[in-house]
């Protein structure tokens, strides 16, 4: 009878504890992956809502069909149910015709996105 059980061998208990190790290394780096995608993933989210603002700021100064004053201007956004805190920074250049216009975008004191472009007199 000792013949028939020395060729059915299972694993040890080593073998197994190891095992058990590999796979939580393995589903803790995928936790961790699944975190950082999801933040990246809030973070563009947050971005492209400050871009509407930002956008919105400037298209406004467009239609108002008359050339800003220079200086700064700050205002709240609210964009998808957030407030985002804008800055407008109008400043001379050269050309007297042209104004240069920057949009700084935060979301509770981080820098989400900057926006610059140039007014014409129309």
């Amino acid at each position: 009878m000792r013949g028939r059980h020395r060729g059915a061998r299972g694993f040890t208990l080593i073998e197994v504890l190891v095992a058990l190790a590999i796979v939580a290394l393995a589903l803790l780096t995928g936790l961790r992956a699944m975190g950082a995608l999801s933040q990246l993933t809030q973070r563009q989210a947050d971005v492209m809502l400050a871009q509407l603002c930002a956008e919105n700021a400037l298209i406004r100064l467009r239609l108002a069909r008359q050339m800003p004053g220079t200086g700064d201007e700050q205002f709240v956004c609210e964009q998808g149910g957030q407030p985002f805190d804008v800055r407008l920074s109008t400043r001379p250049t050269p050309n007297p015709n042209f104004l240069r216009v920057e949009a700084r975008i935060d979301k509770q004191g981080v820098p989400m996105l900057q926006l610059i472009t140039v007014l014409g007199r129309y």
